[in-house]
């Protein structure tokens, strides 16, 4: 355990202040954009950073923590808070300098668990779009992506900050499958990593719809729905297309979007392969 890190708040006030390391693709592909003056933009940029849960966090914390007096209303698009911001700013306040191949070079098997989390939560971001955009008829499509994306925030960062921890969490979960997650965490952490989520998001202004997931209050409203059905979708399908969950998830997605449950997996199925594979970390 990182010294005097012992609790939720330790942990806010740490990454409130860390430099957020991104994938290293990220770096490699905003890099390039920046030297070629005809393709910079905040649309090729923005395409870029949402591919990256830890890159868009990043920027939607600087933005936040800089908001001026006059902006009344969070910014929740990449691509407007660049606009905001201006590409200047955001190349030299918001730098992709550090990747997380480089932070956890000596930790190849942590690298690979959060480049797992990574790509799932990027299929889980896809899935929430399309169905917000094609079924749910929903304006804010670009919030619900981004909340999806960043679901699991807490375990990226904790990957890249406390790595040893994180592989004992999952050690002791490897021997013992019956052991909830949240048990887990705290017996290692001292707390579940869904209540550092919570005040991440509360602290850095992240999207209300983040902080609506686990909120019985609002476990029926389709938004949420959306997304927590994007994630369990994303999270079962990447133990493989046989898992037992899987049924169950066509059958609550099908009642979201009012398809059959066949029309559901048919359609999973179609777009499965070549979509999810665009998403996967390089």
């Amino acid at each position: 355990m990182r010294q005097g890190m012992r609790g939720v708040d330790d942990w806010v006030a740490f990454l409130s202040k860390a430099d957020i390391p991104v994938l290293k693709r990220t770096g490699r592909e905003l890099a390039v954009l920046r030297q070629d003056p005809e393709k910079l933009g905040a649309r090729k940029v923005a395409e870029v950073i949402s591919r990256d849960p830890l890159m868009t966090v990043k920027l939607l914390r600087y933005l936040q923590s800089h908001r001026s007096r006059n902006q009344t209303n969070d910014v929740l698009v990449v691509e407007q808070a660049l606009i905001m911001l201006g590409l200047d700013v955001f190349f030299n306040r918001v730098p992709a300098e550090h990747s997380v191949e480089e932070v956890l070079h000596t930790h190849l098997d942590a690298l690979t668990s959060l480049l797992h989390v990574v790509h799932r939560a990027h299929r889980a971001s896809g899935y929430a779009r399309e169905w917000a955009v094609l079924h749910l008829h929903d304006m804010h499509y670009e919030e619900v992506r981004i909340v999806a994306l960043l679901h699991d925030l807490a375990e990226m960062l904790m990957w890249c900050f406390e790595p040893e921890a994180m592989l004992e969490i999952r050690h002791i979960q490897q021997h013992d499958k019956a052991l909830r997650s949240r048990d887990v965490q705290k017996q290692v952490l001292g707390f579940p990593l869904i209540e550092l989520q919570h005040e991440l998001a509360k602290a850095w202004n992240l999207p209300e719809l983040l902080l609506s997931l686990n909120d019985t209050e609002h476990s029926r409203h389709p938004r949420v729905r959306n997304v927590e059905l994007a994630i369990n979708l994303a999270r079962h399908s990447a133990n493989g297309w046989d898992d037992a969950a899987l049924p169950d998830d066509y059958k609550d997605i099908g009642e979201l979007i009012r398809m059959s449950a066949d029309e559901v997996m048919a359609m999973v199925a179609m777009e499965s392969g070549a979509a999810c594979d665009l998403s996967r970390p390089h």
